[in-house]
């Protein structure tokens, strides 16, 4: 079997494509348009393929135990379902992140949380959603996104197996990306656990798997190319000591442009598996090896009675 190849914009994400790589903005912009800009800004330079925001519609997002209790935040003290509409942006934010979007040329899409924010981003008519692992479990939801023709990446943290396949089953497989994923922020080492991309591929052949990563450093989303992942995702923020809870596991600009640099190289040395002599070995053959011509079997065979 062969996995499906998902399109999304101009480009194909799957096996034997460019690895899809996302500058996940979340809500590092902390409320403002200005930073948001910035950050669009910096996964232009770095060379991702596309930014992602979240949507939520906090008054269905957080639980009513947690709306009136305060917290310090940059604004000053506030209830916990101030601070999240404070954060959130309107439909006068998105218009204009759609628009500068397209200015710079870059892709951009969101994590839906609610069902009324699916239809909120649909106005925009964005090439994929993608639902956040803590959304894994909730079905309508994830039919809902998928209800919009549009394809789903699905992020698998804090889940078991069951869970994801469950997921799957409810949904359509030729519309969906799969995406490893550990949610801790940021994530230790020992707990990315990136073997579960080829789980994730031997497990389902047909759904394009990728990796989305909440760890300090890059050496483990090289791995996970690596390894098969075909898209990728990273926080993406102008100031890791920022203020914000996904800030430090973030990547900083000029972080993200060594990633997506060192992810293309990564591209071509893997290679195609065909053992060949390159033309820069064409001279080494010739002042390094003795015996031209590697023996064959017949070099060897006992002679004839």
């Amino acid at each position: 079997m062969f996995e499906t190849k998902i399109k999304v914009g101009d480009r194909l994400i799957g096996e034997g494509e460019p690895v899809f790589i996302i500058g996940e903005i979340g809500i590092n912009h902390n409320g403002s348009l200005a930073t948001a800009k910035r950050l669009i800004d910096g996964a232009v330079f770095a060379g991702c393929d596309a930014v992602k925001f979240q949507k939520r519609t906090p008054e269905l997002c957080v639980p009513y135990d947690q709306w009136y209790v305060e917290r310090d935040t940059p604004w000053g003290r506030m209830t916990y379902i101030d601070y999240k509409h404070k954060v959130e942006f309107g439909i006068a934010e998105f218009a204009e992140i759609d628009r500068y979007c397209r200015e710079r040329g870059i892709l951009w899409f969101a994590s839906c949380w609610d069902e009324e924010s699916v239809d909120f981003i649909e106005q925009f008519n964005p090439p994929l959603y993608k639902a956040a692992s803590a959304s894994l479990t909730d079905l309508p939801l994830l039919r809902k996104m998928q209800a919009t023709g549009k394809p789903l990446m699905l992020s698998s943290g804090m889940s078991q197996m069951v869970e994801i396949e469950t997921a799957v089953s409810h949904l359509d497989p030729f519309n969906l990306m799969l995406a490893h994923s550990t949610s801790a922020y940021p994530c230790p080492v020992e707990q990315l656990n990136l073997r579960m991309i080829l789980t994730l591929k031997t497990r389902y052949p047909d759904i394009p798997i990728g990796y989305s990563g909440h760890e300090v450093g890059l050496a483990p989303t090289w791995a996970a190319v690596a390894l098969g992942a075909t898209f990728v995702e990273r926080h993406i923020t102008l100031d890791r000591a920022m203020w914000g809870s996904d800030q430090a596991a973030s990547v900083e600009v000029m972080g993200l442009h060594h990633l997506v640099r060192d992810i293309r190289d990564i591209e071509k040395a893997l290679g195609d598996g065909i053992k060949r002599v390159y033309p820069a070995e064409e001279k080494m053959i010739a002042k390094l090896r003795r015996v031209k011509t590697a023996p064959t079997a017949e070099t060897y065979a006992a002679p004839a009675d």
